[in-house]
């Protein structure tokens, strides 16, 4: 029963993110979400902080893994830009990024909030990192670029997005195509010669050396 009370708990906080939102996230309002007496917020969790926090890790941890066979098969920077935009898609329609974009607005004044906020980013980041060390070896990119540093970029700009999107959607889909037309012109270095690719390889680098 204790698991179930739990369950209904973190249940009902991603959903009053969802309809509520941060500023409306409270024991009472949770509570009633989930079903239950607002006092089993305290029992269970000990206050609405750790209660937001543990929320948000189970909401990650759910979704990352109902992607991880998608991200796992991925073998391009294009196939990985096309779950991207499905995720995008998918996750926004399910009101996930919202939760996602209220904890990252209650981490700038809470303090409590942000550790959480980036352990579950830090669930999506790891996937896109193992997928960035399995394809960028076989990129011109290789050997140019922090891993670890474009797997964070990369999910800022997806979590941008969906802020962007509300409030210039179509400035949001020109961002999603400029995204798109950088994995193109990587593309196309893929297919040019071996010399005029250690040419701007050898540019590249010394660009880098001096930056």
């Amino acid at each position: 029963m204790a698991g179930d009370t739990r369950a209904k708990l973190l249940e009902g906080t991603l959903e009053t993110l969802r309809t509520q939102g941060i500023a409306g996230a409270s024991a009472r309002s949770i509570a009633t979400a989930a079903g239950v007496n607002q006092a089993l917020v305290f029992y269970h969790f000990g206050s609405v902080d750790e209660l937001l926090a543990a929320a948000l890790r189970h909401g990650a941890e759910e979704r990352v893994a109902l992607y991880r066979a998608r991200f796992g098969s991925i073998t391009s920077l294009r196939e990985l830009l096309d779950l991207g935009r499905s995720l995008h898609t998918d996750e926004r329609a399910a009101g996930n990024l919202t939760v996602l974009a209220q904890m990252l607005a209650g981490g700038q004044t809470d303090a409590r909030l942000a550790p959480a906020t980036a352990a579950g980013l830090g669930l999506w980041i790891a996937e896109i990192e193992a997928v960035l060390d399995r394809v960028l070896p076989s990129t011109p990119l290789a050997g140019f670029v922090d891993v670890g540093g474009l797997a964070r970029a990369v999910a800022a700009a997806f979590v941008g997005l969906e802020l962007y999107e509300g409030v210039d959607q179509d400035g949001a889909a020109r961002a999603m195509d400029a995204l798109e037309q950088l994995i193109t012109l990587v593309s196309v270095l893929e297919d040019i010669g071996p010399v005029a690719r250690r040419t701007i390889k050898g540019r590249i680098r010394k660009a880098t050396r001096s930056a």
